[in-house]
């Protein structure tokens, strides 16, 4: 497959904190080429769910613009979106039929016909089918085959792994998506998308938990022995973690996010007891200071009590440290909390690290990609591919040819003013105050822009 012969795939992360959507394509190393990048802030979402149609309309088209302006040359009309939120469901289904031609071999026809009967699965009113993924078929008294094409048998059947959502929090996600323009190609659950971004086959047949923690839920996905075994929607997030600290020492949600990004800890242990974060008071208020210790053992305590759903999944479905050789793989937004490897694997007992979805990008990609928090959106392109290279939907025969621009522009983003300055003071100093404002405001700065036009080489 040669450069020009590949379709342009595009996703689309409607996530709680951010959207964005990247244009790619595969080159002829099979590694993806980014030809546009755009993304914006979402206040239309909540917890992973469609909410203001209206405000995620206006963020789908503010992040489209962005991506149009990374590269004119764009045409964008299909997309790949990611879907997740708390009305998330997944069960277990066993199907099979007894074929009509048992002299011949199994043909593709005939799996798809076994995978279309598992949509009439009874689900709860209000739901809709999302996904159909088999886990392992069976012919006969042949067990645990992964692909059943080619083999001979009366009867063909499967292990389902079936994920459903509700209807209307569908409905809002294709019509925020079509009224922005754009047609759903379809709709894939994230961690789904983030895993297929960050997982080696290797991990999958080692055993691996991916735990992609966005701003409204931490979604979970777990293979065994090539197989998808569970999923799982976990309904906190990077905004809960920001809200429990507004809450807990009672600052402002600029400032909260501020110091969970910039002084926070997943371990309360590894915080310095003598450092204070001191908030100016406003309008003539006096200051208030916050220890860093309190700031972390606010984020452990909620990070704890993500990872426990995820030692709870995992028991559920009967794979524990054991099981697991691969561990598990942080990502998404979340991810990037200072020692929260460490908190994860005292928590689960697993091994932990932070995965990045280096390994399927070309060398022309710009750094901010390298962000765990885009897995998802880079994830959404692979599963594009993996539709138009098993021919699993219609692509057409003819594709526009765009470039991979020399140089990927990013817009940078509006950047709201504290209005407060914090102030790192070490309290064995207070006397005369080390202030930190200007690193702090420097990295502040760049938490909540994008990167810097950069030339690919």
């Amino acid at each position: 497959m040669t450069n020009n012969e590949a379709p342009i795939i595009v996703g689309l992360d409607i996530g709680t904190t951010k959207i964005a959507a990247i244009a790619g394509r595969k080159n002829e190393h099979g590694k993806l080429e980014i030809l546009g990048f755009g993304r914006a802030n979402s206040s239309g979402v909540q917890h992973g769910q469609v909410l203001n149609i209206d405000q995620t309309i206006k963020a789908i088209h503010q992040a489209l613009q962005n991506c149009y302006d990374s590269n004119p040359d764009l045409e964008i009309n299909e997309v790949y979106v990611g879907i997740a939120g708390h009305h998330i469901k997944s069960l277990q289904t066993r199907g099979d039929i007894v074929r009509q031609d048992p002299e011949n071999e199994i043909q593709r026809f005939e799996i798809d016909q076994l995978m279309d009967n598992q949509r009439k699965t009874f689900i709860p009113a209000g739901d809709q089918i999302i996904d159909v993924i088999p886990q392992e078929f069976y012919v006969d008294n042949i067990q645990n085959i992964k692909d059943p094409v080619g083999y001979n048998g009366v009867k063909v059947g499967a292990n389902f792994h079936i994920i459903t959502g509700d209807r209307n929090a569908i409905r809002n996600i294709n019509r925020a998506v079509e009224r922005s323009g754009l047609k759903t190609k379809d709709l894939v659950l994230q961690p789904l998308a983030s895993a297929s971004a960050v997982m080696s086959d290797i991990d999958m047949e080692a055993g691996v938990a991916i735990l992609d923690i966005g701003g409204g839920t931490s979604d979970l996905a777990v293979f065994y022995e090539g197989i998808l075994k569970h999923t799982a929607v976990i309904p906190f997030g990077g905004e809960n973690i920001t809200n429990d600290i507004r809450m807990g020492l009672g600052v402002l949600k600029q400032q909260a996010e501020a110091m969970k990004v910039q002084f926070g800890s997943a371990l309360a242990d590894e915080a310095k007891t003598n450092a204070f974060i001191t908030i100016p008071g406003l309008k003539g208020m006096p200051a208030k200071e916050i220890s860093v210790k309190n700031l972390a053992q606010i984020i452990q305590a909620r990070m704890s009590e993500i990872l426990d759903f995820v030692s709870y999944h995992l028991k559920q479905v009967g794979l524990d440290s054991r099981a697991l050789n691969g561990g598990i793989i942080l990502t998404g937004g979340g991810s990037q909390l200072k020692h929260l490897i460490q908190l994860t694997e005292y928590t689960t007992g697993l091994n932990a690290r932070i995965g990045l979805p280096n390994e399927h990008l070309a060398p022309n990609h710009i750094e901010e990609l390298k962000k765990p928090m885009y897995a998802t959106c880079l994830g959404l392109i692979l599963k594009g591919y993996s539709d138009y290279e098993h021919r699993n939907k219609q692509f057409t025969d003819t594709f526009k040819r765009v470039e991979v621009p020399k140089k990927l522009t990013v817009e940078k983003e509006q950047i709201a003013e504290m209005p407060a300055e914090p102030v790192m003071v070490d309290v064995k100093e207070r006397g005369r105050k080390i202030k930190f404002w200007d690193k702090f405001k420097d990295n502040l700065i760049d938490l909540f822009k994008e990167e810097e036009d950069q030339v690919i080489k």
